[in-house]
């Protein structure tokens, strides 16, 4: 049985959201607050977290990198759960590693629905052995990523962004397919959001952005460079 975690303040709208889950065959816990949330962490792993922006004390999108930041809890499927609706809050929370996004109020059938679907895709999103392309270098599994030896340090969608390139190396991939499949689903109106994270990755990268080329109206691709010759530019 899949385990939930709620993290929610409102103590009306975390009932009704537990009872629901446990009627759809989930089991549940609920948390008020960033602090009972994650000393339930250190007894228990969930098997998928519902977490709430505005929380008091440290809010969801602090908890969130947390989460992103600790090998134990990596690759824990989060789905953001808030008031908000702004774009900013969107993709501030999407880059953050949440794996989707439900703004308030909701229906509890969506609620369901979404939570089947997160599970389903990152069931099958197994880590894979370490990617190597030249002189770049990513292991999913410590989720470190080096360039000509160097660690270079990424936000979690730049790591899987980088990943799923290298995983289709030479390979043309459209904005589309890397937005459902990076982000998880299609991010409607914010077509720029995978350019933006194709530039700072390029910028990150450094000798290395070259790799990452723009296939004009389509999308992006990233290849091998053929090796300069000793002597020459």
């Amino acid at each position: 049985m899949d385990r939930i975690y709620c993290v929610e303040d409102d103590e009306s709208i975390r009932e009704l959201v537990l009872y629901a889950l446990h009627s759809s065959g989930f089991e549940t816990r609920g948390f008020e607050d960033g602090e009972s949330f994650f000393e339930a962490l250190d007894q228990q792993l969930p098997s998928l977290v519902l977490l709430d922006i505005m929380l008091p004390g440290e809010d969801g999108l602090s908890i969130l990198r947390r989460l992103r930041e600790n090998g134990r809890t990596a690759r824990i499927p989060v789905i953001m759960v808030t008031a908000k609706t702004s774009e900013y809050d969107k993709v501030t929370g999407l880059d953050t590693g949440a794996d989707d996004y439900i703004a308030k109020p909701f229906g509890v059938m969506e609620l369901v629905s979404r939570i089947r679907a997160v599970l389903r895709r990152t069931r099958t999103d197994t880590p894979a052995g370490v990617l190597t392309l030249g002189p770049i270098t990513v292991d999913p599994a410590r989720r470190t990523v080096t360039v000509s030896g160097q660690p270079v340090t990424l936000t979690y969608k730049e790591f899987e962004l980088l990943s799923f390139l290298m995983r289709n190396e030479g390979l043309v991939l459209t904005r589309e397919r890397l937005m459902e499949t990076v982000w998880g689903f299609d991010f409607e109106g914010e077509s720029r959001t995978v350019d933006m994270h194709i530039k700072s990755l390029r910028q990150k990268l450094g000798s290395c952005s070259e790799m990452i080329q723009t296939v004009r109206g389509v999308g992006y691709k990233i290849v091998q460079l053929p090796r300069q010759e000793e002597g020459h530019a």
